[in-house]
């Protein structure tokens, strides 16, 4: 389903989302029923041995699940715990379970899992089965004592510690289930934690809803330009001055690519934007801009343009930032689990 489809039919109510309604009902019953298979065990959870947290969405599409996850594996390690990134490795043929290198081919492990192993400085698996991957994680890293899952949250093969669905300004759309709506579960579905991308700070660090007994907190994130890198060169820096008077392009494979956009125009840059699908892997032909100085995307998209052989591609570079008090319930929340 295309970016412009979405954001078309799922974020307001239209005659096609209220045509696939009765569909959403379908959907919404075989989650439901999923759900309590799992409770009454008739599926079961895999337990590892050490604390699982799971970041996740309840919509379809990026909402800054994956800035999140570096941030949390870097303060996990200044706390002096040694974490290790589990995901899916969306877009990439492997299914895994293997771990990630830095060099890996996008192509083969997905870009979320490149950029992970690039920027975390901690271990990086992927597996379609996040519970058989974790486990052979942990054979080959026994030191590791924290696992982050990058999504999963509706992967429930794997048990987990900790639940922290991410949303963004877009919230629920228009409330609905797939295929009538953005949502993968229902928005009452209880988390441990909510993070809201770029949300304004009032109303965080309070309870946000409260069910099952599961009292639900809302944290605020916003992601903060870093600078920006020539992509075949990560190491080496652009600065801004640099795009003056120059005929700008902007790509953005990502699942909410007008935030990346926006970040760009508040940096004082008006480029001619393109989107393409998330996870878009990029052709030459694709970046080839008629009156173009340099084209500027996402780190994920940059890690799959490192060898295409081009000097004119800039990358932005973002990190998470995070409401003061996400720190301690972070720690409280791992605080006496099991670990290595």
């Amino acid at each position: 389903m295309s970016p412009g489809f979405a954001a078309k039919h799922w974020y307001r109510l239209s005659a096609l989302s209220l045509l696939l309604f009765p569909a959403s009902i379908v959907f919404y019953l075989l989650v439901r029923l999923r759900r309590a298979m799992y409770a009454l065990r008739i599926l079961r959870s895999a337990k590892l041995r050490v604390p699982v947290i799971v970041v996740g969405n309840l919509t379809v599409g990026g909402t800054g699940k994956t800035p999140l996850v570096l941030w949390m594996a870097e303060q996990l390690q200044l706390q002096g715990r040694r974490p290790a990134i589990l995901c899916r490795g969306y877009g990439g043929s492997e299914g895994g379970p293997r771990e990630v290198a830095r060099d890996d081919d996008p192509a083969r492990v997905g870009d979320e899992a490149v950029l992970l192993a690039l920027r975390s400085g901690c271990p990086v698996w992927i597996g379609r089965d996040r519970a058989a991957a974790g486990a052979q994680l942990l054979e080959r890293h026994p030191e590791c004592d924290t696992i982050i899952c990058d999504d999963g949250l509706q992967h429930y093969g794997l048990a987990r510690d900790l639940e922290i669905a991410v949303e963004d300004e877009r919230g629920y759309g228009n409330g609905m289930l797939l295929p009538a709506g953005p949502l993968r579960e229902p928005a009452h579905r209880p988390v441990d934690a909510v993070v809201i991308n770029r949300g304004s700070g009032s109303g965080t660090n309070q309870s946000r809803r409260e069910s099952s007994g599961r009292a639900t907190k809302v944290f605020a994130m916003h992601l903060q330009p870093q600078g920006f890198f020539p992509v075949h060169d990560p190491s080496d820096a652009v600065p801004v001055s640099e795009f003056s008077g120059k005929r700008l392009h902007a790509v953005a494979g990502i699942g909410n690519p007008q935030r990346f956009f926006s970040l760009l125009m508040q940096l004082g840059l008006d480029p001619v934007c393109h989107v393409y699908p998330d996870h878009h892997a990029y052709t030459p032909g694709d970046l080839a801009f008629p009156e173009c100085d340099l084209v500027l995307m996402t780190e994920k998209d940059a890690v799959k343009c490192t060898h295409s052989g081009r000097r004119d591609l800039v990358a932005l570079r973002v990190d998470a930032r995070l409401d003061p008090a996400f720190p301690e319930f972070l720690m409280q929340g791992l605080h006496g689990r099991a670990s290595a």
